[in-house]
């Protein structure tokens, strides 16, 4: 690995932020893409060059479609070229419109692909201890506009699915989850895929299990899955009948091919990253003011993201600082959904009555993510951590100046 000769701070004047070295050679990012099954993939691959199909809904998509149903168990999955159009597909295939409420904590595509739709995103703020949508603060947004909630499992921790169930049954609402963080993960012991109307799901390169780029919908509507493939491709029904409008969300084979091989690794990469969370979790547990998100037991987990809360009265020192000072060090820390879609263009614009979300905006301006997954090793953690807690020990020393 290239980053086995590192370089260890024992003095503020080594740190790489004031012309030291750094502490890795080549930089390490969140959520380095996973490789999978490297042979099986080469495989299919020659099969595609040989079939002389590499796209158009060709027999790696339909295997990809039917492994990823078994493996969700689910009855239907409607695979695509990224998970944003997932969620545009989604939303055309329910006709939502008006309003749609949706967490501020979240990535900013789900507001945007609402906007490109004509259709109001509804910021809603977060409960504190699962960093997901709050239920009860989501209800009292509903209007008569409103069509739909779109709920995240951020960091792969499920929503509260039964409460937001039943405020959708209560108000005629469709209720949409979005799981793009989730693959592999479950709620109650039920793998995340089946509820709602529909589950979204990216397989952007960065996920835990990802298809180079892609994304899909599993559902248990069969005629939401039916209209889902219909536009998908241009509204064809048949080779030269169209039944409506549509557009090209197809997935490529070669990003198919990417998926069943990281399926069949994917057991050995949620191991993986399981022990890489743990390892963490060791590290972390003595250093003042930092607090590692914890993963119910109970349930599975894909461990994909590293999430630390900073309590800056604790540490002295700011996210914001810390971060300047991990990138110096190679280790590209990122702040996650920072400063919340609320406080976004165009939205802090459009809609200035949103600016009171609390909890959202504390959460936003203290999460720090490390560098994580499966390919990411015991030394390179103690390393980063021992510059952390180097890092928060020394902060009475430590001048940012910017």
């Amino acid at each position: 690995m290239a980053n086995d000769d590192m370089h260890i701070k024992t003095n503020i004047r080594d740190l790489a932020f004031y012309n030291g070295q750094p502490t890795f050679k080549q930089p390490l990012f969140v959520n380095k893409p996973n490789l999978g099954n490297r042979d099986y993939f080469i495989t299919l691959t020659d099969e595609i060059l040989d079939s002389g199909q590499f796209t158009n809904n060709g027999p790696k998509v339909t295997k990809l479609e039917t492994e990823i149903s078994k493996y969700l168990d689910v009855n239907h999955c409607v695979v695509v070229n990224n998970g944003t159009m997932a969620m545009l597909l989604m939303i055309k295939s329910l006709e939502l419109m008006g309003e749609v409420i949706i967490p501020s904590f979240n990535f900013i595509s789900t507001a945007h692909t609402l906007s490109w739709l004509g259709i109001k995103p509804i910021f809603c703020d977060i409960d504190i201890n699962t960093h997901n949508i709050d239920p009860s603060k989501c209800e009292e947004l509903i209007t008569d506009k409103t069509t739909a909630i779109i709920a995240t499992h951020i960091w792969g921790r499920s929503c509260d699915v039964e409460h937001l169930s039943k405020i959708a049954q209560k108000h005629h609402l469709h209720l949409i989850f979005d799981a793009a963080h989730a693959f592999g993960c479950t709620h109650n012991g039920k793998l995340i895929g089946s509820f709602g109307d529909a589950e979204v799901f990216s397989f952007h390169a960065t996920k835990a299990f990802h298809t180079f780029e892609g994304g899909a919908i599993t559902t248990t509507n069969k005629e939401i899955a039916d209209k889902l493939r219909i536009i998908r491709n241009f509204g064809f029904v048949d080779y030269d009948e169209v039944i409506g409008v549509g557009t090209n969300g197809k997935m490529p084979e070669i990003c198919a091919a990417m998926g069943l091989s990281n399926l069949k690794a994917f057991s050995t990469t949620m191991t993986k990253c399981k022990e890489t969370y743990l390892e963490y979790k060791k590290c972390v547990s003595n250093i003042s003011g930092v607090k590692l998100i914890d993963y119910d037991e109970k349930e599975k987990n894909n461990c994909h993201y590293i999430v630390l809360e900073i309590d800056e009265q604790k540490t002295r020192i700011s996210r914001d600082d810390l971060i300047k000072l991990l990138h110096a060090e190679n280790i590209i820390a990122r702040r996650y959904f920072y400063p919340g879609n609320h406080k976004m263009e165009p939205y802090r614009s459009l809609y200035p009555s949103n600016k009171h979300m609390i909890l959202t905006d504390n959460l936003a301006s203290n999460v720090l993510l490390l560098p994580s997954g499966a390919t990411v090793n015991n030394r390179i953690i103690e390393n980063i951590c021992a510059l952390l807690r180097f890092l928060v020990e020394k902060s009475d020393l430590i001048k940012i100046g910017i």
